[in-house]
């Protein structure tokens, strides 16, 4: 162990590249930090010469982490917050915590937790800051990097959860699927539709890249037939304003189909077939857990998710 290459590396520097990493930008992580940018500067100057690598390099406009800085990210993510824990030996107390939260969700969640749960925070910890991003922007690769705390999202409880080890699913609640189509659709005054029913007309599908295909196109697969998916968006409620709009099916979440202001005036049919288990899950890194605003956090998503 090299004590005096150890000793020219302090958390200033852990620290720095921690919220580099997160921004990409020196200007945001000074303005974070709430420092100049030319002492941002001079620190990650220090640690690329202890280091011997540049970190950082600039692509066109935008800034990109070198992958010595991207393996870095989670330990020292892990560092800052095993620090954190020995200088937080006192209770938590939200009333007077400044720190900030981040949060990836899909649009779908946004509508079911998002403004209870920010009233519900700000009202406990009124200094807090709470970021909301979208999943499709940013997903699970933020937990492992540490610019974000927790990831919430719908998905078929069938589906195989991305191979990271280091992360931690919880369900918050079960939900079932159901079919939302236009009022005038020719199927809407039916009570119940048939599968050929449901084959027949052409669906809206929601793309996903960090989930497998459903269980449900999975089990059509095995009988040899598919749904006719020609149009497929990011989101919920850009699904449900095309049905508006349109002859097409789409497949959702009950509760979300329920409170959406964008599934006003759609129909809701049960499906004609068993769909198998869907949820809506919180996501964090393990790690993580070791900050007791992270579990205070993790405890007023549950409060608020029941």
């Amino acid at each position: 162990m090299d004590l005096a290459k150890l000793s020219r590396i302090s958390m200033k520097h852990l620290i720095t590249l921690h919220v580099m990493l997160d921004t990409l930008s020196v200007t945001a992580s000074a303005e974070r930090l709430c420092l100049s940018p030319s002492s941002v500067s001079k620190t990650l100057s220090q640690l690329r010469d202890s280091l011997n690598d540049e970190l950082f390099y600039r692509h066109g406009n935008t800034l990109i982490a070198t992958p010595l800085a991207r393996r870095l990210g989670p330990s020292v993510q892990q560092m800052i917050n095993d620090m954190n824990q020995i200088l937080s030996q006192d209770a938590f107390d939200p009333t007077h915590y400044q720190g900030r939260f981040s949060l990836a969700m899909r649009e779908s969640t946004f509508e079911l937790l998002a403004a209870k749960l920010s009233a519900h925070i700000l009202n406990l910890a009124p200094n807090i800051r709470l970021e909301f991003y979208s999943k499709d922007n940013i997903g699970f690769d933020g937990l492992s990097k540490g610019s974000l705390d927790f990831v919430l999202l719908p998905h078929d409880l069938s589906q195989p959860n991305p191979l990271q080890d280091d992360l931690v699913w919880e369900t918050l609640f079960n939900d079932e699927m159901v079919c939302l189509m236009n009022a005038s659709h020719p199927l809407a005054k039916q009570q119940n539709i048939s599968f050929d029913d449901y084959l027949n007309y052409s669906h809206i599908g929601i793309t996903d890249t960090d989930l497998s295909t459903p269980f449900f196109d999975i089990l059509l697969a095995q009988q040899s037939k598919k749904r006719a998916v020609p149009i497929s968006v990011p989101d919920f409620g850009s699904a449900a304003l095309m049905c508006h709009h349109s002859e097409l099916l789409f497949t959702c979440s009950r509760r979300w189909a329920s409170i959406a202001s964008q599934a006003k005036g759609l129909t809701i049919k049960p499906l004609p077939i068993e769909y198998g288990k869907v949820a809506y899950s919180l996501v964090w890194h393990r790690q993580s857990m070791n900050d007791p605003a992270h579990r205070w956090l993790y405890a007023q998503i549950l409060l608020c998710s029941h």
